[in-house]
């Protein structure tokens, strides 16, 4: 794995050897990186919203990695039909938890992006995360709450325990988080043998952010602007998945044993 910022406009050799594939994916006018990036989108009946959401993602990703939770509407077909490359994987389980783990499982890159499929996300930020991550963060966290980022999408109710929790989670585990509770983020592939997820619901978010601190990996927050869900209804329950988010805080807090994630099963054709 290699990380480099370098100019996507200049002609001069990198001072340092480049990735296994030997050249650089242009990002920004001033930005161009070597990293292969995997975006992983976890989607139970999102055929309406996978246009928009496909539509936002920038063109020098490596690859799309979709996981499908038996969805029972045309989410595999018009993914198929957006990008013919798309990586599909059949969810064995349930849950966003569970459905995140057999993604990042199938992913190649050497960074992974997590975006929702229900148009909420802006793929354009996904620059922002990527660009943290090879200046030097291990794990770049979407944050709706940290100067420049926004939402659209949550209640007063979920804006309250949203910062009822960030606030337990930084008092107990050292944290300086702005948001816990939010799906949009970016790390290194390597991360993952370090937080070895095992949750299967909404409450993997903060499993995950919890986990990246434990592990002592370097964590920056990206301003992140959420929006509202373009078609469709939610499967997130506030005070259900609260409650799971909270008994996965106790948990994490008295343990620290750590389990692997398990394979996924992958169909389709492979970028």
């Amino acid at each position: 794995m290699s990380s480099f910022l370098r100019s996507a406009e200049t002609d001069q050799k990198p001072l340092t050897p480049v990735s296994a594939e030997g050249q650089y994916r242009p990002v920004s006018s001033h930005l161009a990186i070597a990293p292969p990036v995997s975006v992983v989108i976890p989607a139970m009946n999102e055929a309406e919203n996978l246009p928009y959401v496909f539509k936002t993602l920038p063109e020098w990703i490596h690859e799309v990695v979709l996981v499908d939770g038996n969805s029972t509407d045309d989410t595999v077909a018009v993914a198929r039909e957006l990008r013919p490359d798309v990586k599909v994987v059949e969810q064995r389980g349930k849950g966003k938890g569970d459905a995140l783990i057999s993604g990042f499982a199938a992913c190649t890159g050497d960074i992974i992006v997590m975006v929702d499929a229900d148009g909420s996300a802006d793929g354009a930020e996904i620059v922002s995360y990527v660009s943290a991550l090879v200046g030097g963060a291990d794990f770049a966290k979407g944050s709706r709450f940290a100067n420049g980022g926004g939402t659209d999408d949550m209640t007063p109710v979920r804006k309250l325990g949203n910062r009822v929790l960030t606030t337990v989670v930084n008092a107990k585990f050292g944290a300086r988080y702005t948001d816990l509770c939010y799906g949009y983020n970016a790390f290194w592939r390597h991360c993952l043998d370090q937080i070895a997820l095992d949750c299967n619901g909404f409450e993997v978010e903060t499993l995950m952010n919890i986990r990246v601190v434990k592990a002592g990996l370097k964590v920056q927050e990206i301003p992140s602007h959420e929006y509202n869900r373009i078609h469709g209804v939610s499967n997130l329950r506030a005070v259900r998945d609260g409650f799971r988010v909270l008994k996965v805080i106790l948990r994490e807090r008295s343990t620290r044993h750590k389990r692997p994630a398990r394979p996924a099963v992958i169909t389709g054709e492979a970028s």
